[in-house]
């Protein structure tokens, strides 16, 4: 199976396998190929990465001071500030106060970030051929600081789920398909509502592991919660109220008001910062697959 990757794709994941085989960090590559070992830009890479602060689960941890977040076995995590490295290292924009989880293999990694932005009334009808068409037309904006970094350009193909409300979970759920020169990927967005703002997670997967992804990261997801009094249902009158509804969550949502750059600037921003490529590729990697499993070769 090829996965979408940045366009550095096989020795990235070969440095990546290299990189993180040592006590303490995840088990992603006792036996990887050696391939560019003695390359130094590769040799650099792997020293940022052993140099990132992984944790790995199971373990608890904190998001944004008002939720907490169960890390299962066989995942990691990385705080905003190694987040913000990763995200550098692997060439994806973030707001530096996201944080990071996902798989030890890193097939895919979901970025989870709080928007203070208040309390969003979940009443209002959403128009996904309209989203769509604003976000389309909003994608070439948000490529521009792409191309300054010199780095692959990302094109909003379509929709792979069309954004929905879960009235039970507070929970609205989107996919968007993107295509890079070196192939496609898929990002799949959660906004979960709180009583002062709602957080954010963006995962993104290769397209055909999308659905074994997404049910993944919903395993993740039901060890997130809202500490007591920040949940949706213990807002009072008095608390503060976004100024916009569901849909607008999906444009990008509370920074329309916090910087007050209107609705378009705030889409491509939302290009720029919120949509992430896979990280590696893990086609071929069977030998540190087994490794990581507890499988042995035949």
């Amino acid at each position: 199976m090829r996965h979408p990757v940045l366009h550095r794709t096989l020795s990235l994941a070969a440095m990546l396998m290299l990189a993180l085989s040592q006590p303490g960090l995840p088990a992603w590559a006792a036996d990887a190929p050696a391939e560019g070992a003695a390359n130094p830009a590769r040799e650099k890479f792997m020293a940022e990465m052993r140099a990132l602060q992984w944790v790995k689960g199971p373990t608890s941890v904190e998001v944004a001071g008002n939720a907490t977040l169960k890390v299962p076995e066989g995942y990691v995590f990385l705080d905003a500030k190694e987040t913000t490295k990763f995200l550098t290292l692997t060439e994806n924009l973030g707001s530096g106060k996201e944080v990071l989880v996902g798989p030890e293999d890193l097939s895919w990694s979901a970025y989870l970030e709080f928007d203070d932005g208040g309390y969003v009334k979940d009443d209002e009808k959403i128009d996904a051929p309209a989203l769509l068409k604003s976000l389309k037309e909003a994608n070439e904006e948000g490529n521009e600081e792409r191309k300054r970094r010199g780095w692959a350009s990302l094109t909003l193909t379509g929709w792979a789920s069309p954004p929905a409300y879960n009235k039970e979970t507070r929970r609205l759920e989107w996919a968007t398909m993107l295509r890079t020169d070196q192939g496609d990927t898929a990002n799949f967005f959660t906004k979960v509502l709180g009583r002062r703002g709602n957080t954010s997670i963006v995962m993104a997967s290769d397209p055909a592991g999308l659905a074994e992804a997404q049910k993944a990261l919903a395993g993740v997801l039901d060890g997130f919660e809202y500490k007591p009094g920040e949940r949706y249902a213990e807002w009072v009158p008095g608390d503060k109220v976004a100024e916009y509804g569901l849909a607008a969550l999906v444009l990008g949502g509370a920074a329309a008001i916090a910087t007050k750059k209107g609705l378009w600037a705030v889409i491509v921003g939302f290009l720029v910062k919120g949509w992430k490529l896979v990280a590696i590729a893990v086609a071929g990697a069977g030998a540190w697959l087994r490794k990581l499993t507890g499988k042995k070769k035949e």
